[in-house]
């Protein structure tokens, strides 16, 4: 992956560097060093330091806390996509005796399975690991603080207990599975479970005084698979574009859009912030965008990915301080300011090589009832049903290969679409789901539900 700076248009950098150092500044960060990848590798590298000379680029590691949950994450997708467990499969199943064995792993991904925000004292973050043996001095005597399923509650211990899970079916070290099934693949050389040079130190920052404060560097031991890792700009740009496109080394594009789904059920606060959570992804609606990606912390350290994947534009930001700049929201910026200044060029349209006549006769205008709906036959072989007046229900749909196909998103996701024909072959109406499409409101030719008044349509006189 290259850093190219030449790739963006000279103002663009500079609103960049702009946005970062007004971040620096005010948030008061010892360093703060951040990267915009755009169609597949980085384009800009940008940094600020308290320090004369040079400052930090993309070869820097920072400790990057929660995108850790995101490897995590990761690893469980790929056991479930080779078949040693799926998402519905109660913890209990591979990993007795937790306490907390009735959440499903899915559950576990998406912060559903009711656990505690953190372990049991003292603060996991700031003591060592060693204190933390084993799952029972993660989990406590009393690891449920919520029914489960029945709401998203952020859970460290968690991610704790995937991490074992990998373990348990791996019959290796969390870290070692990770290195070997993500890292390598990926060519993530410069992260890892540990510091290594060259990197940053991580400071606290006095609240009332421009004066500095040494955190300490724990391992987390059990707690690794919840926020361990150590990473640079240059990876997580790399990470950022297997999040948007997938790699089939290690997970196939339609996984990593799955885990960029959401999956928790959220409160009034967060349908209101807009924020919500997939399978170790977090998701959130700003500037008009759809966003995805983590934020993480530990002491001494802020860090954030955020990607827009419609706009091809993703963003890492990493700081050295306890507290400070707001991160989720530069990196959401810092994704607005390309995404605006330079907006993404769409790919030529193209027709499509061939189409079979049976399936382009079903397209143009449909009803359903007297909502009036287009049937489309797109270039990637999928056909969608949308409503002409721009509002309600729609949805994709894949081909099945035996005339038929399935619904991928909305209200029509899973649900199935088919042709029913008349004796002569000729296309009475669309059955999706039991909802019947004809080619006229109500039309008389085709079957209808409850049937249709023999006097037809009227006004009133």
């Amino acid at each position: 992956m290259t850093t190219s700076q030449e790739e963006l248009l000279p103002g663009t950098r500079r609103a960049l560097l702009h946005r970062i150092a007004v971040a620096q500044a005010e948030g008061r960060a010892p360093s703060l060093v951040a990267a915009v990848v755009r169609g597949g590798q980085a384009v800009w590298h940008g940094a600020r330091t308290s320090v004369d000379g040079h400052g930090p680029d993309e070869t820097v590691q920072y400790r990057i806390g929660s995108i850790t949950k995101t490897f995590t994450a990761v690893l469980v997708l790929r056991l479930r996509d080779e078949g040693l467990l799926d998402l519905g499969d109660p913890l209990e199943k591979h990993l007795p005796g937790t306490g907390a064995g009735e959440a499903t792993i899915a559950d576990l991904l998406a912060h559903t399975g009711g656990l505690a925000a953190e372990s049991p004292a003292p603060w996991w973050e700031r003591t060592p690991g060693s204190l933390r043996p084993v799952l029972a001095d993660v989990l406590g005597e009393q690891p449920l603080r919520h029914p489960v399923g029945r709401r998203f509650h952020y859970s460290n211990p968690g991610y704790t207990v995937l991490g074992a899970l990998v373990e348990k079916l791996r019959g290796a070290p969390w870290e070692e599975v990770l290195r070997r099934e993500v890292l390598e693949p990926l060519g993530l050389n410069s992260t890892s479970g540990h510091p290594r040079a060259p990197h940053a130190g991580g400071w606290a920052v006095h609240p009332w005084a421009d004066v500095l404060l040494p955190e300490p560097s724990e391992d987390l031991g059990r707690m690794a698979p919840a926020g361990q890792l150590w990473s640079t700009t240059g990876d997580l740009a790399r990470f950022a574009v297997f999040l948007a496109q997938g790699d089939d080394r290690v997970l196939s594009a339609e996984s990593v859009r799955e885990m960029r789904t959401p999956a928790a059920p959220v409160e009034a606060a967060d349908v209101v912030d807009g924020v919500s959570y997939g399978l170790g992804m977090q998701i959130q609606q700003r500037h008009g965008r759809l966003l995805v990606g983590h934020s993480g912390s530990l002491p001494g350290f802020l860090a954030n990915l955020t990607i827009s994947v419609e706009d091809d534009v993703a963003a890492v930001v990493l700081a050295n301080c306890t507290s400070g700049p707001l991160l989720s929201t530069l990196g959401a910026d810092l994704v607005r300011v390309v995404a605006e200044a330079e907006p993404r060029i769409p790919e030529p349209w193209r027709p499509m090589t061939e189409v079979a006549p049976d399936v382009m006769e079903l397209t143009g205008q449909w009803y359903w009832g007297t909502y009036a709906f287009a049937l489309r036959l797109t270039a990637d072989g999928l056909v969608s049903l949308e409503p002409l007046s721009g509002t309600g229900r729609r949805s994709r749909f894949r081909a099945n290969g035996d005339g038929t196909w399935t619904g991928l998103e909305g209200y029509y996701a899973g649900e199935p679409l088919k042709a029913v024909r008349r004796p002569d072959g000729t296309v009475s109406y669309l059955d999706l789901g039991s909802f019947v499409f004809t080619r006229q409101p109500y039309d008389e030719e085709a079957y209808v539900p409850g049937g249709v008044d023999p006097d037809g349509w009227r006004g009133i006189g």
